[in-house]
């Protein structure tokens, strides 16, 4: 079985593709920090990247910005369409073609910032992982979930009190494949 993880170089996406290889499965890492380079946002490199692979799973792990100033509507556009891109178009079309190439399970990483209301650092991230869950449920379909993490123990925030190991989220990840749904930890 083969196993397409964005965003896998680093952090939780690499604690998911370390976990599906020891679950047995050949995972290609798509990354900018990968070996070799990949840029999600690129679409054709995706797509490209997508139908030489055929995975049988994909989880759309990559994203960010929530603490990469400057935020909306202080940010320029460029700046704050990027990470909508990211967050939720690129995943929104990582799914499209997994799913036309026969993918069996498609795994989204979200925000509880997407998830929360009241206000947000980020404007643009929150948006773009709120769009994300609603293209999940939107989409109504067996093969496609969504995991909303609360803040994920990376680097970056591993002294923080609360924070999700990364254990949890590869366990999670794996547990949304073979039963699907909308997880939130």
């Amino acid at each position: 079985m083969k196993a397409f993880v964005t965003g896998g170089a680093a952090g939780a996406g690499r604690a998911i593709a370390e976990r599906l290889r020891a679950d047995g499965y050949e995972v290609f890492v798509a990354d900018v920090a990968g070996d070799p380079p990949l840029d999600v946002t690129d679409d054709t490199a995706l797509i490209a990247a997508l139908e030489s692979v055929r995975p049988h799973v994909l989880v759309n792990n990559a994203g960010g910005g929530g603490h990469v100033p400057p935020h909306y509507p202080q940010a320029t556009l460029e700046e704050w369409d990027f990470w909508l891109r990211l967050n939720l178009r690129t995943p929104m079309l990582a799914t499209q073609v997994a799913l036309r190439l026969g993918a069996r399970a498609v795994v989204n990483i979200a925000s509880s910032a997407g998830d929360e209301t009241g206000a947000h650092v980020s404007p643009e991230y929150a948006a773009s992982k709120a769009g994300l869950i609603r293209f999940v449920q939107a989409l109504d379909d067996p093969r496609v979930s969504c995991l909303i993490p609360g803040l994920i123990r990376t680097e970056r925030a591993e002294h923080e009190p609360g924070a999700i190991p990364l254990d949890a989220i590869a366990e999670a990840v794996v547990q949304l494949i073979d039963r699907g749904g909308i997880v939130r930890i």
